[in-house]
C-alpha cells in the first residue's frame, strides 16, 4: 500500500473512529432540550445526511477494500455496528442507516467483480469524503 493511502486510511479510521462520542454528544444535547414524546418518527438530528452518505461509504469501502487485498472490510462492518449502536435509537433509524450502508456494499458489488484502477480510485476518493464527513460532523456537532 502506498504512503498516501496509508495515511488516507489512517485518517478515515481516526475519523470515523470519533462517531460514537459524535453520537453521544447528540444524545446530550436531545436530553438537555425539554423532553418531547419519544416516537417512530421522531425528527432525525440535523447531521441525518452526512451520517447516512458515511454509512454508504462505509459499505462501499467494506466491499471494495476486500476486493482489492486490502482484507479490511471487516473494519468497516465493525465501524458500521458501532455507528448503528450509538445512533440507531428506533427501528426507523436503524433501517436507515443500514439501508445506506447496503446500497454502498451492493452498489459496488454488482459493479465491480475484481479490482481495477477505477475501483482504487473509488476507495481512495471514499476515504476522503469519509474523513472529510466525519470530521466536519464531530467538529459541528460533537460538542468537543
Amino acid at each position: 500500500m502506498n504512503p498516501v493511502r496509508t495515511l488516507c486510511l489512517v485518517l478515515a479510521l481516526q475519523a470515523a473512529a470519533c462517531l460514537p462520542a459524535i453520537a453521544q454528544s447528540a444524545r446530550s444535547l436531545r436530553q438537555e432540550a425539554p423532553a418531547a414524546p419519544s416516537s417512530p418518527t421522531e425528527a432525525p438530528p440535523p447531521y441525518e445526511p452526512q451520517i447516512l452518505r458515511l454509512a454508504e461509504i462505509m459499505g462501499a469501502l467494506s466491499y471494495l477494500r476486500d476486493l482489492c487485498g486490502d482484507r479490511d472490510g471487516s473494519v468497516w462492518r465493525g465501524r458500521m455496528s458501532a455507528l448503528l449502536e450509538a445512533e440507531a435509537q428506533t427501528e426507523t433509524r436503524k433501517e436507515r442507516l443500514a439501508g445506506a450502508y447496503n446500497r454502498g456494499f451492493r452498489g459496488f458489488e454488482t459493479t465491480y467483480r475484481t479490482c481495477t484502477p477505477n475501483a482504487q480510485l473509488v476507495i481512495n476518493r471514499y476515504l476522503d469524503e469519509g474523513g472529510k464527513i466525519a470530521r466536519d460532523v464531530q467538529n459541528r456537532f460533537g460538542g468537543g
